[in-house]
Parts: C-alpha cells; sequence; structure tokens
C-alpha cells in the first residue's frame, strides 16, 4: 500500500491505479477513498486513478494533527508534487471540493487541467443573506455542536451521516451499500472528526472562486437530502468556466448511487479538456448539461 509521508512526517495513504490523465479523488468528511471504489474500478482503464485517504481518515487515520482544511489542501499538494501528477482531472466529494478549492487557489492550478465537484456549497451554513447551503443548517445550530457533543454523541451521529449521503426515498435500493458506509463513517475518529468540522463550517469560497479559471464540472443529486439543486447552479455562477448536471435518482453520491451514469459523464467531461502536455487552454465550458448525463 502506497503512503505519503508529508513534510510534517505524516503518513498518508493513496491508491494508484491504471494510466493515462491523472484523475485525483478527494473524498468528503468523515468518509475515505473507498467511497470512490467504482471509479477505481471503472475509471482506471482510461486513466491513471490516485485516491487519497485524507489525513485523520481511512487508513491515514493516526496522521490526525490539527485537522484543518488548510492542512488537508497542503497534504493533496504534496501528493500532487510527491507523484508528479501534470494535466489532472481533479474531483471533490463534498468537503473534498473544499480541499481541492483551497490547493487550487493556493497554487495546484499549475498542475491541473479541470475540475469536478460532486454535490457541494461554497458555504456550508446558512445565514447572513445565504440560504443555499446545508438544508435546516444556521450558525447558531453549528455553534450549539460544539466538538465535546460532536464526540460524545458519534455513535447516533454516524448513522445520520451515512444516511444522508444517499438518495431520499431510496432506501431499499441502496440498502447494502448504506449499512457499509454506516460502519465506515462510524470507524471514524470523533474527536479528529470534530476539530475537522470546526474547520469545514468556518470556511466561505463565495468570493474566492472567480480567479480558477480551469473548466469545472459541477455535479450534483437530484434528491440530495443536503443541497438543492439551486446550491449547485449558484456555484456555477461563482466559477468562470463551469457546466453543471444533475443525477436522477442520486442523493450525495452520485459516483455511489448512479456509478455508471457518473463515470460516464466523467469521461464525457475529461474530453473536453487538451490532451495531457499540450500546454493550452481548455475551451470555455458553456452551462450545457453534458451530453449523456442524466
Amino acid at each position: 500500500m502506497p503512503y505519503l509521508v508529508t513534510s510534517d512526517q505524516a503518513r498518508i495513504a493513496f491508491d494508484d491505479a491504471g494510466a493515462g490523465r491523472p484523475l485525483l479523488l478527494v473524498h468528503g468528511w468523515a468518509t475515505h477513498a473507498g467511497f470512490f471504489r467504482p471509479q477505481l474500478e471503472d475509471l482506471a482503464r482510461a486513466f491513471r486513478v490516485v485516491a487519497i485517504d485524507l489525513r485523520g481518515h481511512g487508513r491515514s487515520r493516526g496522521a490526525d494533527a490539527d485537522l484543518s482544511i488548510d492542512l488537508l489542501a497542503r497534504d493533496v499538494a504534496e501528493l500532487a508534487d510527491h507523484l508528479d501528477l501534470r494535466d489532472m482531472l481533479v474531483v471533490g466529494w463534498s468537503m473534498g471540493a473544499m480541499v481541492l478549492w483551497r490547493a487550487l487557489l493556493d497554487g495546484l492550478t499549475a498542475r491541473t487541467a479541470g475540475m469536478a465537484v460532486i454535490d457541494m456549497a461554497p458555504r456550508v451554513i446558512n445565514g447572513e443573506g445565504w440560504e443555499l447551503g446545508l438544508r435546516g443548517s444556521s450558525a447558531a445550530k453549528s455553534a450549539r455542536q460544539s466538538l465535546a457533543a460532536m464526540v460524545a454523541n458519534w455513535p447516533a451521529v454516524a448513522p445520520r451521516v451515512a444516511g444522508r449521503i444517499f438518495a431520499e426515498g431510496g432506501e431499499a435500493e441502496h440498502a447494502t451499500l448504506r449499512h457499509w458506509a454506516e460502519a465506515e463513517v462510524a470507524a471514524s475518529d470523533a474527536p479528529a472528526m470534530a476539530r475537522l468540522w470546526s474547520s469545514l463550517i468556518a470556511q466561505d469560497f463565495r468570493a474566492d472562486l472567480a480567479p480558477l479559471s480551469l473548466p469545472v464540472l459541477v455535479a450534483h443529486g437530484n434528491r440530495s437530502r443536503l443541497y438543492s439543486a439551486a446550491t449547485a447552479q449558484a456555484l456555477a455562477a461563482l466559477l468562470p468556466r463551469a457546466v453543471t448536471v444533475g443525477f436522477d435518482g442520486s442523493g450525495h453520491a452520485p459516483h455511489l448511487e448512479r456509478p455508471e451514469s457518473f463515470n460516464r459523464t466523467l469521461t464525457q467531461f475529461a474530453a473536453t479538456l487538451p490532451p495531457p502536455g499540450c500546454g493550452v487552454s481548455a475551451t470555455p465550458a458553456g452551462r450545457e448539461q453534458p451530453a449523456g448525463a442524466q
């Protein structure tokens, strides 16, 4: 199993399979690289697929330190440097999108040809003129979710976190996958996740994304329990070159719930980017849904 030893001596696990344009997959809060299993299994035929276990998650547990979005972004940048990944297509699911935004704004754009965002908002918490974050969230409510409370209630929190990944009304269809996700989320380290949650809800990228001129695919589940389709449209409006696509029958994780459709859409989006090594900018993306998306 490959590991990156970071500049602060943390051991960060990752998967590395296939050949071709690098496809860097960055997972969400309290999950791990295994939540990209359908991409690791299917897309390695056309891409070099690299999936990181972010610090404090999965096989990188024990490298917790003081978890923050900034720290995870630095780890991702160090991994890209370590593997000398060039002309990447980077994919951020949920919190993973924020980690990548931070890394891109700090210089990872030099190695990146395009980005895909999976069901994420530029600001998670609602309030102060923003109502497109997590459904039902508010700054006051989040403030009450203290680190101690989250740690004390993790056995109750984990099933709710895992359940909200999947489409509303899709309990029977995704029952086996949901039970697996519940066990994986429950295995997370509660104090580490609480510290990272505090960093996550403090982020607000709404005023920061305009300089990201690379093409971006904004994907969302049409039955997401966490974010509305309006969130995806608002995010796309903040990015200079974004397209949006909704996945029917999917919630927060179309890459898990509708993997064939998601993988096909991602492959089609990658085909619109300049070939690796050509050194030219991509044609500006429009606002139309990519062909073949559902």
